[in-house]
């Protein structure tokens, strides 16, 4: 455990931010509030008092570098990731520590591995994009089904959510990323990403219980994209939403989050089931929890603690499954009832049978 060491939060008075900063405290961590706007730093501050406030505009490297000063680490919960994660990796790798992002932005994701690859290497520190449900979970979940596959022909992302409600931010994110595309859609095919304007196809994705088969809209293209096949050898990786989240997410009059127990969550149910083939061979990994918000904290924290303890297998820029033992890390956020995970296997004759591993954990 890394308990006691100081982890600055930028965006920390953001929505994931907030959840962020309280299970960084729930994990013995010391958070440092930073972000672009000192008033509702400060605000956030009378709920944790004690926490040092460091505001540092995304355009100023002096306060980012105050922002960051003696810290052990930092996390980038402040879209749009276009534009604050360059700035913040390049005050990560000024102070000498380890940067992660929530990022869901495909192209700012795509950015960092192109930019800060090869200067992460040679400072020999970890720069992780995309540690968050999207992009980071399906990344664990498709390199723990893989198990010693060390190729896949394709790989399947399927996200079974009750609903989506957005955040101020992955609205902000979701318009910065189309005016990036100029209207286009963005898929990974033939190993790299394809920009098109194809219609988005609806069709019925056999989720497992509890859910069952329900409409996804096909080509709902997420992080993933990015994620897996930065350090897995699968040249298709295809993923899908759920018609329910996609209508919420796409419509203007959505509301945000709405908070339902203590710990801010909302009622928002998710299971993520990833499937990845070779040949006539289908393994699976699923997932389930509440809030894809909330559980991008433990996801991020996790991966903190991992990382100042040195269990980590590079560095440089890396995505969650690259950098950590993917079926470990799944079994300590089982453990802590975060979420629940499960792998199985299909043989080519047909025969299913669960895989090693397999963890389980009541769902809270």
């Amino acid at each position: 455990m890394a308990a006691g060491q100081t982890v600055t939060v930028y965006g920390a008075y953001g929505h994931t931010g907030r959840f962020v900063v309280a299970h960084l405290l729930e994990r013995g961590f010391v958070p440092v509030l930073a972000g672009r706007d000192d008033r509702k730093l400060r605000a956030l501050a009378e709920r944790h008092p004690g926490l040092d406030v460091r505001p540092a505009p995304v355009g100023d490297p002096a306060a980012l570098d105050r922002a960051l000063a003696g810290a052990d680490a930092v996390v980038n919960c402040a879209g749009p990731f276009a534009t604050t994660a360059g700035p913040v990796i390049e005050a990560a790798l000024r102070a000498g520590i380890p940067y992660v992002d929530v990022a869901a932005e495909i192209e700012a994701n795509a950015d960092t591995f192109a930019r800060f690859a090869d200067r992460a290497r040679a400072a020999g520190t970890v720069v992780l994009p995309a540690m968050a449900f999207y992009g980071g979970l399906g990344d664990l979940l498709a390199t723990a089904a893989m198990g010693d596959w060390t190729a896949a022909d394709e790989a399947h992302v399927a996200y079974g959510l009750s609903g989506w409600e957005p955040t101020e931010g992955t609205r902000l994110a979701g318009k910065v990323s189309a005016e990036r595309r100029g209207g286009r859609r963005v898929r990974f095919t033939g190993g790299r990403l394809e920009y098109h304007t194809d219609e988005l196809p609806t069709l019925t994705w056999p989720f497992p219980a509890p859910m069952g088969p329900r409409p996804v809209v096909g080509e709902f293209t997420m992080a993933d994209v990015v994620t897996i096949p930065s350090h897995l050898s699968v040249p298709t990786v295809t993923t899908y939403m759920s018609t329910e989240a996609a209508g919420g997410v796409t419509g203007a009059d959505t509301p945000a989050p709405t908070a339902v127990d203590e710990r801010g969550r909302s009622a928002q149910t998710f299971l993520v089931d990833v499937v990845v083939r070779s040949g006539g061979a289908e393994r699976r990994a699923v997932a389930t929890g509440r809030d894809i918000y909330a559980v991008t904290a433990p996801l991020a924290v996790e991966a903190v603690d991992r990382i100042l303890t040195g269990r980590t297998r590079t560095t440089g820029v890396a995505s969650a499954g690259e950098l950590f033992d993917a079926a470990g890390f799944l079994r300590s956020l089982a453990a802590s009832a975060h979420l629940t995970w499960e792998t199985s296997e299909t043989h080519p004759a047909g025969r299913a049978s669960t895989g090693q591993g397999v963890s389980r954990s009541p769902r809270r």
